[in-house]
């Protein structure tokens, strides 16, 4: 194994206070034949087809054992002493059974290979739904942990292993088994004597199978945990692209994805080799099996009077049952890859979710326009936007703290600021006022609640946000503006896109709000996408806002422009602001000053100016700036 990659970025609030190590390395496999059940229950969801599959399976191996079988009266026949006419009709009976057989073998197999893609393709849906409800379901501190492009591979490369699988390799395996079963019984029964020799082969073939099968699933798990890897390199330097070029990071870029691509490719010869040399050392052992049989066989015809037909027969059979078990070490290649994607889907589905304890839950008064928290024993208190940190403390990585006893008081309607170094922890307050993370120590309490008493989904629902990552989904800018609220109609959007200063800019796009977002709003400006961002927390119309940086990407200019408009957004709102132009917060109720995770100074902007502290040196160094 390759020695893990240093981690080239950190990012102290956005990524967890520098974010967790690479992940995706080789682990120890989780319990084999608890990942075989999970997969099983996905195929049985719908057991009706599973019984028809297996059914048509039967018949299929019926038809290809009987056939085989038929071989024995049809030359014991040919080399009697009855009349050619009657062998004649003998003959033709046999061959008239013989293609009732293979043609119901073939409307078995036509049968269950259709019934079997539908089934495995239900099942592989379903497994990529668990797997996408699961992961809405962690918490944000999981995908500081895990790269997205690693996260990508169990959706692409592990979930389609398994739906190939489930669809081709689960059922080839059971037919193979069943044939192979079916030949070993027929062959018993036709000489015990020569089975004696195909036993001694069949045993041999399934220590090379335990053997050279073993070693294959290790380095297919190594060869899958690599792949990640690679995946997520790929997509990391693919986003910051622009970074790598302005740093002439491309000898290391490429540096460190050959280390990478060496391990993959490490990984992945190992698993080829072992899996490959499954079949060529079945092929052989098969191959000396059926001339020690021969051999045998023609002493017992000679000797003890074996028919004709029961060794030719045997033969034939001796020569078949290699394919079954070369069906089956094939099969086993998939199904051990498979297996190592199954576990790698499974560890996802099986990470701790986010905690939601919270009981207290979002409704609307009496009056049917205010919104009221509704406690579990039926008593309301109306949301009025009253923020509360108390000593807070808060640590991404245990030990290393990033906030220390931080008291914020932020009353109904108050405008509170947060200032700043960057990685001072300023974001980290507002991921937690969200609950996107969980304190340490303190409580946070919402209209006098505490935060943990409430239910994530109406905690977040009462709280906007403008966070300082803009992200827009592929759509319209309607769609994108109307995600803050999805029952909102195109005049609210329109009224909150005006608020936010938006609409002018929206009409001169080619299809003004039915313009399509693609790339993650790359057809439009920075500034553009931020100011869509606002309107779509203006829409939501929440009592309180939070604002990460929400003026970061707009020019001096455009700033002064909307700050009316997002004056008015936060008009009879709570809000929370943090922001690098001191400018945008002098008219704050309270601007509280952070550094290295502790409140420093706290006050308005007068009262910090006439401390002359640290404040005022950020000040007057802004103004000098502008």
């Amino acid at each position: 194994m390759n020695e893990p990659k240093k981690q080239k970025f950190k990012t102290a609030e956005t990524k967890g206070g520098g974010g967790g190590p690479r992940h995706g390395g080789f682990q120890k496999p989780k319990n084999t034949k608890q990942t075989v059940l999970r997969l099983l229950k996905y195929l049985t969801a719908r057991k009706g087809i599973l019984v028809l599959v297996f059914a048509c399976l039967l018949v299929d191996t019926l038809a290809s054992v009987g056939g085989t079988y038929l071989l024995r009266p049809m030359l014991n026949g040919l080399v009697s002493d009855a009349a050619v006419s009657e062998k004649l009709a003998s003959l033709l009976r046999s061959c008239l059974l013989l293609f009732g057989l293979y043609v119901c073998g073939s409307a078995a197999t036509y049968a269950q290979a259709n019934l079997m893609a539908r089934l495995a393709q239900n099942a592989a849906n379903h497994l990529r739904r668990d797997l996408f409800n699961a992961l809405e379901s962690l918490p944000l501190s999981y995908f500081d942990q895990h790269t997205h492009g690693e996260l990508m591979s169990r959706f692409t490369n592990d979930a389609d292993s398994v739906s190939f699988a489930m669809e081709q390799s689960f059922v080839n395996l059971v037919s193979n088994t069943l044939l192979f079963v079916g030949y070993v019984a027929v062959m018993l029964f036709t000489s015990p004597i020569l089975f004696l020799i195909t036993a001694v082969m069949l045993a041999l073939n399934m220590l090379s199978f335990k053997v050279l099968g073993g070693r294959s699933r290790k380095h297919f798990r190594r060869q899958q945990a690599a792949l990640g890897q690679v995946n997520g390199e790929i997509q990391e330097v693919i986003e910051g692209l622009k970074v790598v070029k302005a740093f002439t990071h491309e000898d290391e870029a490429i540096s460190e994805f050959d280390e990478l691509n060496q391990a993959y490719r490490d990984a992945a010869t190992d698993a080829a080799f072992y899996s490959g040399a499954i079949f060529p050392v079945s092929a052989n052992l098969n191959s000396i099996g059926y001339a020690v049989t021969a051999v045998v066989g023609g002493l017992l015809a000679l000797v003890r009077g074996f028919d004709i037909g029961g060794l030719g027969a045997y033969l034939l059979y001796a020569r078949q049952i290699g394919r079954p078990l070369e069906g089956i070490s094939q099969q086993l290649t998939a199904l051990l890859s498979a297996l190592a994607g199954a576990e790698r889907i499974f560890e996802v589905m099986d990470a701790k979710p986010e905690v939601n304890e919270g009981k207290v839950r979002l409704g609307c008064g009496l009056d049917n326009h205010s919104w009221v928290w509704i406690k579990p024993d039926g008593s309301t208190v109306p949301l009025r936007g009253d923020v509360r940190l108390e000593h807070v403390d808060f640590s991404y990585v245990e030990g290393k703290p990033v906030l220390t006893d931080v008291n914020v008081f932020a009353k109904p309607g108050q405008k509170i600021a947060f200032v700043g170094s960057t990685g001072a922890g300023k974001t980290t307050i507002t991921n937690l006022i969200n609950r996107f993370y969980e304190i340490n120590g303190g409580r946070i309490t919402y209209d006098g609640i505490d935060v943990r008493d409430i239910e994530k989904d109406s905690l977040r629902q009462s709280l906007g946000a403008v966070l300082q990552d803009t992200h827009l989904f592929t759509g319209t800018v309607m769609d994108n503006i109307r995600y803050g609220r999805l029952d909102a109609t195109d005049e609210e959007c329109i009224a909150a896109a005006k608020s936010a200063n938006a609409h002018s800019f929206i009409r001169r796009l080619p299809d003004g709000y039915n313009t399509m977002v693609t790339g993650d709003g790359a057809n439009l400006s920075q500034g553009q996408r931020q100011l869509l961002a606002i309107a779509r927390a203006a829409v939501a119309d929440p009592p309180v806002m939070v604002l990460d940086e929400a003026t970061s990407s707009i020019d001096t200019r455009t700033e002064q422009y909307i700050q009316r408009g997002m004056d008015a957004l936060m008009e009879g709102r709570t809000v929370f602001v943090i922001a690098h132009r001191l400018s945008t917060v002098r008219n704050a109720n309270c601007i509280v000053v952070i550094e290295h995770g502790q409140i420093i100074e706290k006050g308005t902007h007068e009262e910090l100016l006439a401390q002359k502290g640290r404040y005022y040196l950020l000040y007057t160094g802004q103004n000098k700036l502008d």
